[in-house]
Formats: structure tokens, sequence, C-alpha cells
């Protein structure tokens, strides 16, 4: 399937486009491939666009002071990643975004999409929704930290997301769930 028939498809479940705005939608966006390992935002640069995976794995991170790393987000097809503290507020980045696999992205500037939005209700309320689906995922992953131990939280994510156990190292799924790869080996054999 082709990348301008996979963003159709995921933006249909939400708003509804006429072909031609769709094409007009479309036309903001940017291709770009990029290679595993390859980086895409690094911590201190300025960002100026999000984007939505074709195909591929991303993880958006955070090293901290002790060099320890944090993923906040593994990116697969159909989502959408950046440092959106970076792109909303005007900042340098705070996190970086580089590929666990080979991947395929669609590149959408800030200006882009605020013209968008302005431009096209559907657009707006696609965007909004998808804010919103977001912010309740990052809520739940919050309050499963607070409130279970590793092994449940590891069996959620697995749970909600089967994929990630064959796209993604162990090491990264202990990163993202805050503890070493031999806690995670212990406990995936236990």
């Amino acid at each position: 399937m082709e990348s301008k028939e996979i963003l159709q498809q995921h933006i249909a479940k939400t708003a509804s486009l006429t072909d031609d705005q769709f094409d007009y939608f479309y036309s903001h966006f940017k291709p770009l491939s990029f290679k595993k390992g390859q980086t895409i935002i690094s911590a201190g640069e300025k960002v100026d666009c999000e984007y939505f995976v074709i195909s591929g794995c991303l993880k958006a991170f955070f090293i901290n002071d002790e060099i320890k790393m944090y993923i906040l987000q593994f990116a697969m097809p159909t989502w959408w990643t950046s440092d959106y503290s970076a792109l909303y507020n005007q900042t340098p980045a705070t996190i970086n975004v580089d590929c666990i696999s080979d991947v395929e992205l669609l590149c959408l500037s800030n200006s882009d999409r605020e013209k968008l939005c302005a431009e096209f209700h559907q657009i707006e309320h696609f965007f909004r929704w998808r804010t919103n689906k977001g912010y309740i995922a990052s809520q739940k992953r919050l309050l499963s930290f607070m409130n279970n131990n590793v092994k449940t939280r590891y069996e959620e994510l697995l749970a909600l997301y089967p994929q990630l156990y064959n796209l993604v190292p162990k090491h990264l799924i202990a990163a993202y769930l805050g503890v070493s790869r031999e806690t995670l080996s212990r406990l995936y054999n236990s």
C-alpha cells in the first residue's frame, strides 16, 4: 500500500474529506526514509515538524544526567511522533527520536498543520482527536507506573501492542518500562 493510501485510511477513521481535499492535505507532507539507527530529532535541536510512520518503528526517548535512557514512545505504522513540547512551544528539543528499524515517514511542518487546521474543520477535528487520544494513552501509562508492578506493566504493554515483542529489542522494552534488561529477563523467564 502506498503512503498516500495509508494516510488516507488513517484520516478517514476520524475525518471525512473529499478526494480533492485529501489530495490538498497530502500535498503538505514530505516523504522521508531513514535507516535503522539514524536520528530524526536530537535533544537541543529546533523541531519544526511531526512525523507519521508509514513503515518501520521509531523510539522517542530521553537521556538523563546519569546517561540512563527512558523511552517515552515507540512509534509504529500509522502512529505520529515528534518532540511535541519543542514543536508547540518553539523551544529546543528535550527528547530524541531515532530509528529502531528502517522507516518510511511522512513529515508535516507545524506551520502547514496550523494552516490546514484553519482551512478545514475536519482536519482540525482530526488533530484534536489525535491529541486527545495521545493524552489519554499517556495518562493511562502514568497511572500504570504509579499503581502496577513491572510484571503487570510488561503484560499490559504486550497485550496492547503484541507486535512490539517482535519489532523492538528487549533492552528497549526494558527502558520503556523503566527497568534493566536483566530485570525484564527475570520477569519474562519466571
